[in-house]
């Protein structure tokens, strides 16, 4: 009896170790099936490609059960490749966005909305540029990778030699062209301001002046114009407002101390003029520093001016992380793991700032002295996010740029009024905006 008792008993403990092993191995196999792997998308140069496998490496060693396959690209190519992988069914799980592109990739229908995943996991008030990507609902598209915004670029240099007093915090744009004409400087040595001064021959601008960030967006924002209403459906293009900004720039352009659209083109690339020196000035993204700093100028930045009213604009892109909306719930789940790590972890703020790239999206990390520290006023950034804008960015927003921009050049090279010019670009831009909002 006492022998089959124990008998029992073993057969019992037994039943209990095969259960606890069983267990161990069910935990195991669990531990397997819940490897993930996901496809990171990003533009890159060959410099931010390099830190970001260094940090993808990094995450990936927190985070074992997480494999990240990466696709990259220079910018262009990057963005062309994921229209056709998005219309294809088979972009990548998580990508990096252009700031501008979020609204357009949103309300087509092509990425998730993070809102309640925000909600639950981060404080929008300890990071910069979340508001960026909310839509007019209150629905967050994308969380910030990085931050790019606008401020005035000068030389130093050039303005010690034409014995100009450098731009400040209190300039208007009408004190920046005056600046601008003193500091542009024919092949002779003459400045714009000067007799003999030939402007046809010049060596250095007093502005570069381009695009839409970097040159008439920023200034007509500061008159109090600008492209599109706050439904981001009805274009505002030919007002009063527009139409004194054009002015000035057209009344730079002719006197040939601000670059127009045919003195761009003598030149490689359009962000060539500044760091190669043949500008004193430019409006610049954050990311400008770059050239600048490797082409060993001697500069710094400023405030952007105001306009005849004392507003003033500065023009904010933050490039974002977004999740692909046919990603699974793992693959969503890992993803959101991965933007997590990139906008709390003060290590990964801190090497990305340090790439001299984009601002930090983390506040505590973009306001250290480990970032601010270096030969420009890099606060001077931060303070302009306090008056920054976005770019009139929807939908739609890469086709009625390229309809104002068609419209527009022929003002700034005198061969149509900025009436005529601005009266074409409001049809043309409307028109866009209804093809798309009005199917």
């Amino acid at each position: 009896m006492n022998n089959k008792k124990c008998g029992v008993m073993v057969l019992c403990l037994m039943f209990i170790l095969l259960m606890a092993l069983s267990g161990c191995s069910s935990k195991g196999s669990s531990g397997s099936s819940d490897q993930v792997e996901i496809k990171l998308g990003y533009y890159s140069s060959p410099t931010s490609d390099a830190k970001m496998k260094e940090l993808v490496e990094a995450f990936t060693k927190k985070h074992p059960h997480i494999k990240i396959v990466t696709e990259t690209a220079p910018y262009n190519q990057f963005v062309q490749k994921l229209d056709t992988q998005i219309a294809g069914g088979n972009a990548p799980d998580v990508w990096l966005s252009d700031g501008v592109l979020v609204s357009k990739f949103a309300e087509r229908g092509a990425i998730k909305d993070v809102t309640s995943l925000i909600e639950k996991d981060l404080n929008k008030d300890d990071f910069y540029g979340f508001d960026y990507n909310k839509d007019p609902k209150g629905q967050y598209w994308g969380v910030p990778q990085g931050i790019q915004v606008g401020a005035l670029f000068y030389n130093k240099d050039m303005f010690d030699k034409a014995k100009v007093s450098y731009p400040t915090a209190h300039w208007t744009w009408d004190d920046t062209l005056k600046a601008a004409e003193k500091v542009t400087m024919d092949t002779s040595g003459k400045y714009a301001d000067e007799s003999g001064f030939k402007s046809k021959s010049i060596k250095q601008y007093g502005l570069t002046f381009f695009n839409i960030t970097e040159g008439w967006f920023p200034v007509m924002k500061a008159y109090g114009g600008g492209v599109l209403d706050e439904s981001m459906k009805k274009s505002i293009v030919n007002s009063k407002e527009n139409k004194e900004a054009v002015q000035w720039m057209v009344d730079g352009m002719k006197k040939n101390v601000i670059t127009d659209p045919a003195d761009i083109k003598s030149f490689k690339n359009p962000v060539d003029v500044f760091p190669s020196q043949a500008a004193a000035m430019r409006i610049g993204l954050y990311a400008r520093t770059l050239a600048a700093n490797e082409a060993g100028l001697n500069y710094d930045v400023t405030l952007l001016p105001t306009g005849p009213n004392g507003k003033r604009f500065a023009p904010v892109i933050a490039n974002s992380w977004v999740i692909n909306k046919k990603a699974d719930d793992q693959k969503t789940t890992a993803a959101w793991e991965w933007i997590k790590y990139w906008v709390t972890n003060d290590d990964v703020q801190k090497q990305w700032g340090d790439l001299g790239e984009a601002i930090p999206v983390k506040k505590s990390v973009a306001n250290s002295d480990a970032f601010l520290k270096g030969k420009i006023n890099k606060k001077v950034f931060i303070d302009s996010l306090e008056f920054a804008g976005t770019l009139d960015a929807n939908a739609v927003w890469t086709e009625w740029l390229a309809k104002f921009n068609d419209n527009i050049n022929p003002a700034f090279t005198g061969e149509e009024s900025i009436d005529e010019s601005l009266q074409k670009a409001d049809k043309d831009i409307q028109s866009v905006l209804d093809s798309f909002y009005k199917k």
